[in-house]
């Protein structure tokens, strides 16, 4: 059986696998204001527990895990509907925008609660907090096969315990990890690069 990892790892790696090392190799964490704005969001789905609204229930919180796939998180809220069917939503902030590491991380919440349940989950949802709005995500063929390879590009990572080398891009500056990460300083192509690439050439 795999080592667990956090679900929410699929959306670091995704998003950048240098930040992911630096997460689960190097045991770095930090904030700023889109990880703090992202609490906030995240403040009522947190708090566990369930309410009935129009005969849905809603599970805040939801603790999940795949022996299979070596994953464990929670889910913010998982809907049970009059029918039994689940449907996990996710919480993110900003406008209602598509962004493939959300929906990984949401297909890969939906794999956890169909190996615990025994069920098949077709569909969920991200809610954006800005606009206060939902996108439906399909779990389709493809985006489930991203899903699980992304887990095994992970566990694949922790074992070899390498940290890529830093690309710098746009969204860097957006990032928690930017001034440990530190990629216009350390990239490719950056003069500490050049020096490193020189340092054991004969």
């Amino acid at each position: 059986m795999p080592e667990s990892l956090p679900l929410s790892l699929l959306n670091d790696y995704l998003y950048c696998p240098r930040r992911a090392a630096l997460k689960v190799v190097e045991g770095w964490r930090s904030a700023n204001q889109h990880t703090a704005r992202g609490d906030i969001a995240h403040e009522h789905a947190d708090l566990r527990g369930y309410e009935v609204v129009q005969g849905v229930k809603l599970l805040r919180a939801l603790p999940v895990f795949s022996d299979r796939l070596g994953l464990s998180g929670k889910c913010d809220i998982v809907e049970q509907r009059p029918d039994q069917s689940l449907f996990p939503v996710e919480f993110k902030v900003g406008k209602r925008r598509q962004w493939e590491n959300d929906d990984a991380q949401l297909c890969a919440q939906a794999l956890c609660l169909e190996e615990m349940f025994h069920t098949a989950i077709p569909r969920g949802a991200v809610f954006h907090a800005d606009s206060k709005r939902r996108r439906e995500i399909e779990f389709t063929p493809a985006l489930r096969s991203l899903t699980e390879k992304t887990v095994a590009d992970l566990h694949g990572l922790l074992e070899s315990t390498a940290i890529p080398r830093a690309e710098f891009r746009e969204a860097c500056e957006e990032c928690s990890l930017y001034e440990i990460c530190l990629p216009k300083a350390t990239g490719m192509g950056s003069r500490a690069a050049q020096l490193s690439g020189q340092l054991f050439k004969t």
